[in-house]
């Protein structure tokens, strides 16, 4: 039959003719440049939304640009100056100098890079850009490439998987890259805004599922499917672990809870798939685990490494009023708002009325679908965690506990910040609201009208403002002219005075400036500094450390004696330090030259710095 066909097209006249001359061997074959313009063209509209997801993200970011190098996020500068450290250090890979406990900071004793909320993974694949243009440069592209890759990612999922129309996957897609949390933690938190290989997972536990599903296969569930779907699982997970450890467990705490709701609504497939998914997932498990144990040991029990969570879940819990509440980062969100919450990088519940309502509305029209139940049994599950252990109203606390109190005293978990819980409920409401949207285009009378306009009305109330953006504080022309290698020699230990510290880590940019090449005490980072080892935020100052620290605070000269010099010499050897360096820009700069010299003898002149040399 088909040798039949391609006889008569080759006699036919006309486009029939036509068609089959283009398929004939001996033409020509159309150049890269056609190929290329025929892809774009079918795919014209998912090009279009991704063109408008990157458009959205550099508008919330312009602030930092077009020079990253001079401007600084206003809300949450300390994070966004220990991220571009952390970038700084991952690129090092490059030159094959790069460890899981790095000793760039904190010196003698190094940071646990698996202990802190690093991104490596992107850090490692970004390194290039990060030499060429440096840290900041890095930082700006992945804020903004965060919250558009998360929504083109979600998207690719609503239309491949759920084959939801492209407005509708649209729609929802960009709440789940742009909705209040993503906004919010942009402010300085890289790790948990590079949610876009979440989707990814969740497509292969689909993937994984379907394999398993013996319906309508003779042979029974697909071998094949199931074993790339779990190789491939294993393998996101993994990558996920480098990029944002926080999102991975949200993702796999939201996936358990929809796994049982959906089994519970659609108990047939449930009994039919349920030998083989579980197979599936326990190779992908038993995977992750191989390659993942020995970076998850060295987290816990590796040098500076901590087992538990150093933040207060009762501090860290998101008010109930929250959840009703429009994000001050919203258009229509108020500055009042933020005393509902720890701060501006979580604003993570700020949903507000018009969006829950709506949401609850569609959920209610669609009905008893099983990925419709599972979603709102999701939403409700980690909207509920979120609320930490006790119930907080208003800013006033009820004395009413809160699901999260039965995770007390569980390792690992109880570590987890609350209200970031919260972050798990966006992408469940942008796929109740994508299915009732793609219900709605396919419907006709008053249901094709007004959930659309329910929907983007909602939306809208939602819609972000750009990130707040200032001026960078220049840096000494001692760091950016390089003249710190007449002090210190790569790899060293330089001491900037006064040092960094979790409350000012400033000084972290002189290392990041130079890619880390050179190491500092002290700084910005988590370890096992608290009681018998536990999780502590920086670490305990050595006495010259904290003298200088005072004098810097107060501006009052130090009373210096035989014993703080001979202190400070054994601090310096403590540090391994082979320069102690005193800028023109520290607080009270001329106060603590003299005391530097007191403890150490005359200084060294090197561009608008003090300098002294071990």
């Amino acid at each position: 039959m088909v040798e039949a066909v391609t006889s008569a097209a080759r006699t036919a006249p006309g486009p029939e003719r036509d068609q089959t001359l283009r398929l004939d061997p001996t033409a020509p074959r159309p150049t890269r440049t056609a190929r290329l313009l025929a892809t774009a063209d079918r795919h014209r509209a998912d090009l279009l939304a991704g063109l408008l997801f990157t458009l959205l993200a550099g508008w919330l970011t312009h602030g930092l640009w077009p020079a990253p190098g001079q401007r600084v996020l206003a809300l949450n500068a300390a994070d966004q100056t220990l991220y571009e450290w952390f970038l700084a250090v991952d690129s090092r890979a490059l030159l094959g100098d790069f460890s899981l406990l790095t000793d760039r900071l904190n010196a003698p004793d190094g940071v646990n890079l698996m202990a802190n909320t690093t991104v490596i993974a992107l850090g490692v694949l970004l390194a290039p850009i990060t030499w060429a243009f440096g840290a900041p440069v890095t930082f700006a592209l992945l804020a903004a490439g965060n919250l558009a890759g998360t929504a083109v990612a979600w998207y690719l999922l609503f239309t491949r998987t759920l084959r939801a129309r492209r407005l509708a996957a649209g729609l929802g897609a960009a709440l789940c890259g742009f909705g209040p949390g993503m906004v919010s933690q942009s402010n300085g938190h890289l790790h948990m805004t590079a949610q876009w290989l979440v989707p990814v997972i969740v497509w292969l536990v689909i993937r994984l599922l379907r394999a398993a599903d013996p319906a309508g296969r003779p042979a029974g569930p697909d071998r094949w499917r199931l074993a790339s779907s779990a190789v491939g699982l294993a393998a996101a997970v993994t990558a996920q672990l480098f990029i944002g450890e926080e999102v991975l467990f949200l993702t796999a705490v939201t996936l358990l809870v929809m796994t049982l709701a959906y089994g519970l609504t659609d108990r047939a497939l449930l009994r039919r798939a349920l030998p083989s998914f579980g197979g599936g997932m326990m190779v992908a498990t038993g995977l992750a685990l191989l390659l993942l144990a020995y970076p998850l040991w060295y987290q816990f029990a590796g040098p500076q490494g901590v087992a538990d969570g150093m933040f207060s879940p009762d501090y860290f819990s998101a008010d109930l009023a929250s959840w009703s509440t429009l994000s001050p980062q919203s258009v229509l969100g108020s500055a009042d708002a933020s005393r509902l919450t720890t701060g501006p990088a979580e604003y993570n519940t700020f949903l507000g009325w018009p969006l829950l309502l709506v949401t609850a509305a569609c959920a209610l029209w669609l009905g008893r679908r099983p990925l419709v139940v599972a979603c709102v049994a999701g939403a409700l599950v980690m909207g509920a965690l979120s609320l930490g252990p006790e119930v907080i109203v208003a800013g006033e606390r009820t004395g009413l506990p809160a699901p999260y109190a039965l995770l007390a005293g569980v390792p690992v978990v109880d570590g987890a910040l609350p209200m970031r819980f919260a972050l798990a409920v966006l992408p469940l409401v942008g796929t109740v609201l994508t299915l009732a949207m793609d219900r709605a285009l396919a419907a006709s009378g008053r249901a094709r009208r007004l959930v659309p306009l329910a929907v983007g009305a909602a939306l809208l109330t939602v819609f972000p403002t750009p990130l707040p953006t200032a001026d960078r504080p220049a840096l000494p022309e001692f760091v950016t002219a390089g003249h710190w290698r007449q002090c210190v020699r790569p790899g060293g230990v330089l001491v900037p005075v006064p040092a960094a510290t979790p409350a000012d880590p400033w000084p972290m940019r002189w290392a990041t400036a130079a890619d880390a090449a050179f190491g500092m005490p002290e700084g910005f980072f988590i370890g096992s500094y608290g009681r018998d080892g536990s999780a502590a935020m920086g670490t305990y100052k050595r006495p010259t450390s904290a003298l200088l620290a005072d004098v810097a605070k107060r501006g009052v000269p130090a009373a210096v004696g035989d014993e703080q010099r001979r202190q400070a010499a054994r601090d310096v050897q403590f540090w391994g330090a082979s320069c102690v360096a005193l800028t023109d820009d520290a607080p009270h700069a001329e106060t603590l030259r003299k005391t530097l010299e007191q403890l150490y003898g005359p200084g060294t002149r090197v561009a608008d710095a003090w300098t002294w040399r071990f």
